[in-house]
């Protein structure tokens, strides 16, 4: 074995991969927003009883669920610049991401409508609440505490996806910028172990901050 390590390149460019993570934190938390709040919508869809709302839906899950992630940020790359709409490399990974965040947030929203009994619905009501306070006070509350843990997860992966954003030519965000100094040095090994490692730190706070939040929220 001949190679030798210089782990001192890959120290020395810390700074510029840490602000590739900031870009990367960006992505991934806006692509949560957007896909909470389209993946709520989907969820109502899901169960409306509108049939063109359903259909609607039904697709974006379904498509959001069982296809790869890369396949979805190419075709709005590449998919839809062969129909002249060209996006940038960083909106097309946002929607790509929050399109399949989309997908999976809204089975997880729809499960956890499922899991509370219509029947404390109907009961507030009697008790003269109107359909947004109980919504907002029985239903709101129960629906936190069981889709909070897949949420943190969908974030972690949301957080990942966004490597992705390398195959459309994005070169701000940690792997863009990884690949950079990689194509620069050739220390292939130093540069992407140290990404690895921001990932992982990433990642780690996101999840013991996750846990750290529900046992507060949650304690009864």
């Amino acid at each position: 074995m001949n190679y030798t390590f210089h782990w001192h390149q890959a120290f020395q460019a810390l700074p510029s991969m840490l602000g590739g993570a900031l870009v990367t934190i960006e992505v991934a938390v806006l692509s949560m927003v957007i896909g909470t709040v389209c993946g709520i919508g989907l969820a109502l869809a899901r169960n409306a009883g509108n049939r063109l709302a359903r259909a609607f839906a039904t697709v974006w899950i379904e498509t959001a669920r069982n296809t790869p992630a890369l396949f979805q940020i190419y075709m709005i790359y590449f998919g839809l610049g062969s129909f002249g709409i060209f996006i940038d490399s960083f909106p097309a990974l946002l929607i790509g991401i929050a399109f399949n965040n989309a997908g999976y947030l809204a089975e997880t929203f729809r499960g956890g409508l499922r899991a509370i009994p219509p029947t404390q619905v109907r009961a507030a009501r009697s008790l003269g609440m109107s359909a947004p306070q109980a919504f907002r006070l029985i239903v709101l509350p129960q629906l936190l505490r069981t889709v909070f843990h897949p949420m943190t997860n969908q974030m972690v992966w949301a957080i990942l996806m966004t490597s992705l954003g390398v195959v459309v030519g994005l070169t701000s965000d940690l792997t863009g910028i990884t690949q950079e100094l990689n194509v620069r040095t050739f220390r292939t090994f130093e540069f992407f172990v140290m990404a690895a490692v921001i990932y992982y730190l990433i990642t780690k706070f996101v999840t013991l901050s996750a846990r750290l939040l529900a046992s507060r929220l949650f304690r009864y």
